[in-house]
């Protein structure tokens, strides 16, 4: 999954980019290489979702809730340079002003009000917290040797206005892939 996500997204960027994430494939068994992984593909995954057009083209906002458990250091690698601003989220807060959440360990209440508050909105999703994908968010993201991959809740997709390019959708769902 890991190859497959990098290749397409690089390859939309710029054809070179292809055979650079290619040979960037195997994560690294150390924290800085897990670090990257989940960055790539956290970019990867942001460079397949479409807002509405009414929103602004500006740099997005990725909040970050709870404590992630694969990388100390979010830092989204977006595919074609673009930049994505993060931000930490305080525990009571609602995710207002947020393109992209991030969540990783946090009670389940929190969890749930904080899923409840996007539905509808134009804010994807994101865990490293719930490997099967089942509390709500859209794209939840798991260590598999040798990299990280990711799986993807079409119900929770289905359900706001972000469109998402069904090719990450047919990576995510191939469970296998890796």
């Amino acid at each position: 999954m890991f190859v497959s996500l990098l290749l397409v997204g690089s390859s939309l960027a710029a054809p070179q980019l292809a055979m650079e994430a290619a040979s960037q494939t195997i994560v690294d068994d150390n924290a800085a290489g897990l670090s990257i992984g989940v960055n790539r593909i956290i970019g990867g995954i942001i460079s397949y979702a479409r807002w509405p057009a009414d929103l602004p083209r500006a740099p997005r906002t990725m909040c970050v809730a709870g404590t992630p458990q694969l990388t100390d250091h979010i830092a989204p690698a977006v595919p074609g340079g673009k930049s994505i601003a993060v931000r930490r989220l305080s525990a009571p807060a609602n995710g207002s002003g947020c393109d992209i959440l991030f969540l990783g360990r946090m009670p389940a209440a929190d969890r749930q009000r904080l899923i409840a508050w996007v539905r509808g909105r134009p804010v994807l999703t994101i865990t490293d917290d719930d490997p099967g994908c089942s509390y709500g968010a859209m794209f939840c993201l798991r260590t598999r040797a040798p990299g990280v991959s990711f799986s993807v809740n079409l119900d929770a997709i289905g359900r706001g206005p972000l469109r998402i390019d069904p090719r990450v959708l047919k990576i995510g769902s191939d469970g296998d892939a890796s």
